[in-house]
């Protein structure tokens, strides 16, 4: 994987995490956070999810590895999450916008929260980031069409050609 390979996927999640966040926020409070079911029980939670793992993600490849993932219930609605996830979709773009090829290739040691000291190549741990990113966008369309909202594409496809046609204009 390459720096610029990773900067696109790291663009695809940003844009990703937009579309669902602005699917969420036309929720009311009471769809955001109704239970159903899933692997996190509401859209509140499972958005919660991913954004505290972006941050916990980012945090031990800077060499911090937190205890603890940000407690769901601080967040009420949509925007309170998109308030703290914009703040760490700025730091992970400067993050990757700085990376080279033999810093993505290297070692990095971390605290895990249930299983203890752990080691991954730099880039396997910047690939799952997204991919656990598009794991739960996808639950978070499944929950919005049970609520009787309107879905959202988030594919990479997607991604692609929204930008190819935005360059064309």
């Amino acid at each position: 994987m390459t720096p610029a390979e990773m900067r696109e996927l790291f663009a695809f999640n940003a844009w990703a995490n937009h579309r669902v966040l602005g699917a969420a926020e036309a929720l009311t409070v009471e769809q955001f956070t109704k239970p159903l079911g899933s692997s996190f029980s509401s859209v509140r939670d499972t958005l919660a999810h991913v954004c505290g793992v972006e941050w916990l993600w980012l945090e031990r490849l800077q060499g911090r590895s937190p205890n603890a993932l940000p407690e769901v219930k601080q967040f009420s609605d949509a925007a309170s999450i998109r308030a703290i996830w914009t703040d760490t979709e700025k730091h992970w773009l400067e993050y990757v916008s700085r990376l080279d090829q033999s810093e993505l290739d290297e070692q990095v040691d971390y605290k895990t929260l249930s299983f203890g000291p752990s080691r991954d190549p730099r880039w396997q741990i910047m690939q799952h980031v997204v991919n656990h990113g598009t794991y739960h966008r996808g639950q978070v369309a499944t929950m919005l069409r049970q609520l009787g909202a309107k879905g959202v594409a988030t594919d990479l496809i997607a991604f692609y050609r929204e930008r190819k046609t935005a360059a064309k204009a």
